[in-house]
């Protein structure tokens, strides 16, 4: 099994004082850094994925802000991949695709934000393109939000979306099983 860790979007503007604060970011954060020194520890490739934002109109992202930078607590060292995205999905118009066959990378393990966003439609593309995929569901954060009237708080949103996820695209489970069970 070669794997590789995926940290999607953990980005300043999703957190406390940003301009798109999602529920639960310091929280979430912390687990993805636990699951990125695990990566680090095992010498196991990471990958960052960093939304710049390009559609006229965005509100978060923008570039050149402090807003788009990654978070300090999973911030990039040296030899790690960036890979600046400007969609949901984390493989469209990037070239993250070519990356991840180059290293014959079979496994992707999926932390980031925003859970009903980016990282629901890069884990759908992942899976669509054939890797195994282990999301780390506390290692994701969401927001509350509503349709036809109807208010949905970020752990309906939370749950509703990892539910989705679970079994047909990913394997959901928590930083701890997932280090605890990587044979790496």
């Amino acid at each position: 099994m070669n794997q590789a860790l995926l940290l999607v979007d953990i980005q300043n503007d999703y957190f406390p004082g940003g301009t798109m604060e999602l529920v639960g970011s310091p929280e979430a954060a912390v687990k993805a850094k636990e699951l990125l020194q695990f990566f680090r520890r095992k010498s196991l490739p990471v990958i960052h994925v960093q939304h710049v934002a390009s559609r006229e109109g965005a509100t978060f992202f923008l570039p050149d802000t402090p807003g788009v930078a990654i978070h300090p607590d999973v911030a990039p060292v040296a030899g790690e991949t960036v890979v600046v995205k400007h969609f949901p999905n984390s493989f469209r118009q990037t070239g993250l695709l070519e990356r991840l066959r180059r290293r014959q990378t079979s496994t992707l393990v999926i932390a980031g934000m925003m859970t009903h966003m980016c990282i629901d439609a890069t884990t759908r593309a992942a899976a669509d393109y054939g890797f195994q995929c282990v999301l780390a569901h506390d290692a994701c954060a969401t927001k509350a939000l509503s349709f036809g009237g109807v208010a949905v708080s970020a752990e309906q949103v939370q749950a509703a979306y990892l539910a989705a996820l679970d079994g047909p695209f990913a394997k959901v489970l928590s930083v701890d099983a997932i280090c605890g069970a990587s044979p790496a």
